[in-house]
């Protein structure tokens, strides 16, 4: 229950701006709500492992009850929560998780270890320069 320690946001601007903003870091947003015990599960995880990836990895929680977030709810088709949206320089990422859809992670992850792989093996190689193998 430690969605207090990130970022909420509600208007379409505020996301808007962050995904602008978040420059040579990937963006994480969950889409969902904060009254979703799997929500509240994985923003447990996610402020867990904020502090770990955030030297490549900003983290962002969506309000998707929030009627200005409504154009990024049917953007993203965001109809299963949690939902979890990639962004590197201010471009949505797709992500092949062994799922059909490409455009988003759905659901909870398991573990703070699950999360940070799936930021560090999937997102970081965009930024070769910054990570050794």
């Amino acid at each position: 229950m430690s969605s207090y320690l990130l970022m909420v946001l509600t208007k379409k601007q505020e996301v808007d701006t962050m995904i602008r903003d978040t420059i040579d870091k990937v963006l994480v947003l969950r889409f969902g709500r904060a009254s979703d015990p799997v929500c509240l599960q994985l923003d447990d995880i996610l402020s867990k492992s904020a502090r770990e990836v955030s030297k490549f990895a900003s983290v962002a929680l969506v309000d998707i009850d929030s009627n200005e977030i409504q154009v990024y709810v049917k953007y993203f088709d965001i109809t299963f929560i949690p939902s979890t949206v990639f962004f590197f320089n201010a471009h949505h990422m797709k992500m092949d998780f062994g799922t059909a859809d490409h455009t988003k992670w759905v659901g909870a992850f398991h573990k703070k270890q699950d999360f940070v792989d799936v930021v560090e093996v999937n997102v970081a190689p965009q930024k070769p320069n910054d990570f050794k193998a």
